[in-house]
């Protein structure tokens, strides 16, 4: 993500930039979550003297601020320093830096921090939440084996197993395309709110744009119910439009009439990087698929070690806790083509 922003390839793990940049995204989620800081809930108490007790909270913050603006100054820096040079590699910020029609109406201080804005924005939009649906993409391959053998098939049969998929091999991919809607129905990143929250209706529609009338609010062929709490989780999982919920059936999606839960919100909050999340997800399940078979680890007796469905808690993304799997090469062959798809990589 870092090099889609700003051109910038992480040497290791422990990259300046990547880790101030990690660490400043970590930050902001646990800002966000109310029971983090009670502040969040009584925001009367921001007046409180720094010396009163119980105030540690506003120390974190000054230190979260700091460490938020290194990791919005520094790589902009740098990309500021290889723009002039003529050394830069092509990426969002480069372009948007170099596009002065774009930015003629505001001045070069407003410029530059709404280039640093975006820069970090881009980077903790799609990393954890990326990241986490492909934890999650994992999961459910090795406790749903089946659906994974027939996601294989289906590229195996249209593409043939010595081809990694493309972009626009997407059209021909049915059921890849529906297994990825089935982890983001069952697994949203962002579940923003409790499932038992949000009554809702959905009507047989192809509208997809948002418009409010007086019956409720309507998103994506779903209507919202006025004056209720709009819970991705809840539409994923409401019984009277999605059968057997809590069952992990790519399936389901194959038949028109099923609407996709809106994960990645609407209306003028819809997430802007909606299409290249998309073609990002797609290429690399549909990649993994593949080349890889994900299956359960056994243990020292030879039984199956089975995972089990354990969230984190006090998080705004849905993150499984830690399990453990066996990743296995499909053949020698699909290890040639990994090769040769990443002619760089050691």
């Amino acid at each position: 993500m870092l090099q889609l922003a700003y051109g910038y390839k992480p040497r290791d793990p422990q990259d300046r930039f990547y880790t101030e940049v990690k660490l400043a995204t970590r930050n902001i989620v646990e800002a966000a979550m109310q029971t983090n800081f009670l502040v969040n809930v009584f925001p009367v108490l921001s007046y409180i003297p720094d010396w009163f007790p119980g105030t540690g909270w506003k120390c974190i913050a000054r230190e979260w601020k700091m460490q938020q603006e290194r990791a919005k100054n520094e790589p902009y820096e740098w990309l500021k320093a290889h723009v002039a040079s003529g050394t830069y590699q092509p990426s969002i910020v480069s372009s948007l830096l170099q596009d002065h029609k774009l930015l003629s109406g505001f001045s070069s201080l407003e410029q530059d921090k709404r280039l640093k804005e975006i820069g970090i924005v881009l980077f903790g939009a799609g990393t954890d939440t990326t990241g986490t649906f492909l934890i999650n993409f994992v999961f459910s391959m090795i406790t749903n084996p089946e659906v994974q053998t027939k996601a294989q098939e289906e590229l195996d049969c249209v593409l043939g197993r010595g081809v990694l998929p493309k972009v626009l091999d997407q059209e021909r991919l049915p059921y890849i395309r529906c297994l990825i809607s089935e982890v983001f129905r069952l697994y949203p990143p962002l579940p923003l709110g409790k499932h038992d929250e949000y009554p809702m209706q959905i009507i047989k529609t192809t509208t997809t744009e948002t418009m409010t009338s007086k019956k409720g609010r309507l998103c994506k062929s779903f209507i919202l119910e006025l004056g209720t709490r709009a819970t991705i989780r809840a539409i994923g999982r409401d019984v009277r439009h999605y059968e057997n919920p809590e069952v992990f059936n790519p399936d389901r999606f194959m038949n028109p009439e099923v609407q996709r839960p809106p994960v990645f919100g609407w209306g003028r909050r819809k997430c802007p990087g909606v299409y290249f999340a998309e073609v990002s997800v797609f290429i690399i399940v549909a990649s993994m698929l593949a080349t890889f078979t994900f299956s359960k680890k056994r243990d020292a007796g030879g039984h199956e070690i089975v995972p089990q469905v354990e969230l984190e808690r006090n998080s705004l993304i849905t993150e499984l806790k830690p399990f453990e799997f066996e990743l296995k090469l499909r053949s020698e062959d699909h290890m040639q083509l990994i090769i040769e798809a990443n002619p760089d990589t050691e």
